[in-house]
């Protein structure tokens, strides 16, 4: 039997690939709610790509994809939580706004390029600005895994992979290797 690299996986569910122009693109932002149906189109696009994604691959640690991993250049993604029955979390043009001074270092993987994890420094806290729908501006603080997650997505949406925030002289490993380490993201409480 083939056995089908897990990037090689991704591209068949419709993942854009890394390399692809839409990726290091920031994405457009929505002019909300003028722009409404289109982002909702979008949105709707994204959910139908994480449950493929999601039939095919179990993400403990929860995921996200935005839209450029899926060839749409516009500032929307999807966080699903880790938390069994949490809501997902929209962005729409979403923004960070502060940070912590407090940083870990975990694992990431993408969708966009499968088949390595990387080690990626991020804030332990983000605050994030995003639009509604309706336009109107939120404001959330993400912690943590969550956070980790969300601020992997927002920087899809600015063109930037997670290679770009490793450590000078830090290489992604192959998925094979990251397995074997059977390390999922730790924090103390």
């Amino acid at each position: 039997m083939i056995q089908v690299r897990p990037s090689e996986q991704m591209r068949d569910l419709g993942v854009v690939r890394e390399g692809a122009p839409v990726l290091a693109e920031p994405a457009r932002p929505f002019d909300l709610p003028a722009e409404r149906e289109a982002a909702e189109q979008v949105v709707e696009k994204l959910f139908a790509a994480i449950q493929g994604i999601g039939r095919v691959h179990p993400f403990a640690k929860g995921m996200g994809i935005a839209a450029p991993q899926i060839g749409i250049g516009r500032a929307a993604a999807i966080v699903r939580p880790a938390e069994p029955g949490a809501p997902a979390i929209v962005l729409l043009n979403p923004t960070i706004t502060d940070r912590s001074d407090e940083t870990d270092e975990q694992y990431e993987g993408c969708l966009s390029f499968f088949d390595v994890r990387g080690m990626v420094p991020r804030p332990l806290r983000i605050i994030v600005e995003s639009t509604t729908l309706d336009g109107r501006l939120i404001t959330t603080t993400y912690d943590r895994g969550l956070g980790r997650l969300v601020h992997h997505e927002i920087d899809h949406l600015d063109g930037l992979l997670y290679t770009a925030r490793m450590r000078t002289g830090i290489e992604p490993i192959p998925v094979e290797q990251y397995r074997q380490t059977g390390r999922a993201w730790a924090y103390e409480q």
